[in-house]
């Protein structure tokens, strides 16, 4: 079973930045290390870098466990830029999109749809923009 790998981890710090005191996302959503949401994070909660890595690591493993179990034929490269992807817009809003409908088709037009999710609150963002060129260019590398 595929695992993430270090470029997937790299990814995901890059474009999530590292942030030890908790602030609120683009849309309001309570976030604290590299861009962890969930119970717990709150207005004041302050963490290390080594907490950061941790609840990264934590939030990743079910992402990669469901992804593995639905995808099983992904390459390495695919299937990081999809974790990375996933743990961005989270597991509820992937199986709900065109994207998952196409994946579980096998069809190669699949990786056109990471274009499409570059807003947040219908806003377009630039730095989602780049981050689903870099997830789509990840996708498409050769192992």
């Amino acid at each position: 079973m595929l695992k993430p790998s270090d470029s997937c981890i790299k990814l995901i710090q890059q474009f999530e930045g590292l942030r030890l005191t908790a602030y609120k996302d683009p849309v309001g959503i309570w976030t604290v290390g590299y861009g962890t949401t969930g119970p717990g994070i709150s207005d004041g909660l302050v963490i290390t870098e080594l907490q950061a890595i941790s609840l990264l690591n934590a939030h990743l493993q079910p992402v990669a466990a469901r992804l593995a179990a639905l995808l099983p034929n992904l390459n390495q490269n695919q299937f990081d830029a999809l974790c990375c992807f996933i743990y961005n817009v989270g597991w509820g809003a992937f199986e709900r999109s065109t994207m998952s409908t196409k994946l579980q088709r096998s069809d190669p037009t699949a990786v056109a749809e990471f274009k499409r999710w570059n807003k947040a609150g219908g806003t377009i963002l630039p730095g989602l923009t780049k981050r689903r060129e870099a997830e789509a260019a990840l996708f498409s590398r050769s192992e």
